[in-house]
């Protein structure tokens, strides 16, 4: 939790106490369906949760807004980010259903109820439109746009496509056909985790 305090100081003390419970139970879940690596869990918040607020630092969900986690795995970047914007309802999407569970699970423990999930490929929802899609580490960037721009509202703000991604991304920007804007994540953290991690968000 120490990382999370040097970053962000404003959460009241419901959201700590959210945060602060997030590693007990994925370590719990964890030993029954396995959704983090468990060399990771050393550092779960700084690869998971701060990873994931690297979202907060570029951009504000207003109270209402619709976002939907497109492969969303045990939750992330959707829980921490559910817990930062308390009145943005956030929709989990995975076609692994045991990784959904944990998320529900999760939330559930922590009193998180700004959270929904659906069981399914994003290709298959045909009666809802989203503000904003978010997505951690899913698929390359053509796959996602692809997936996404059915589901997205016109005109929102931010709105579009925003996703965490890591390595080299020239060829997979150029093979998008797109022109995201990208933030480099080590000049927002300066953990060494955080080399060649970026932010991208592409408006559609």
């Amino acid at each position: 939790m120490e990382i999370i305090k040097k970053y962000f100081a404003d959460f009241t003390e419901t959201q700590w106490n959210q945060l602060s419970a997030l590693k007990d139970l994925y370590v719990e879940w964890n030993e029954k369906i396995n959704v983090i690596s468990r060399k990771d869990m050393d550092n779960f918040y700084e690869h998971h949760v701060l990873h994931s607020l690297a979202i907060t630092t570029q951009f504000e969900f207003s109270p209402g807004m619709q976002v939907m986690d497109l492969g969303t795995g045990g939750g992330f970047p959707a829980i921490p980010l559910a817990i930062f914007f308390p009145d943005t309802e956030f929709h989990l999407v995975d076609s692994i259903n045991k990784k959904l569970k944990v998320a529900s699970e999760v939330a559930a423990a922590i009193n998180l109820q700004n959270i929904s999930t659906r069981h399914c490929r994003a290709e298959e929802i045909k009666n809802r439109k989203f503000d904003v899609v978010v997505s951690r580490a899913v698929a390359p960037l053509k796959d996602l746009l692809r997936w996404s721009k059915p589901l997205l509202k016109k005109g929102s703000n931010p709105g579009g496509l925003i996703c965490l991604k890591g390595g080299d991304l020239a060829l997979e920007i150029s093979e998008s056909n797109c022109k995201p804007a990208v933030w480099e994540i080590e000049k927002i953290f300066e953990e060494a985790f955080f080399k060649e991690k970026y932010l991208l968000h592409v408006r559609v």
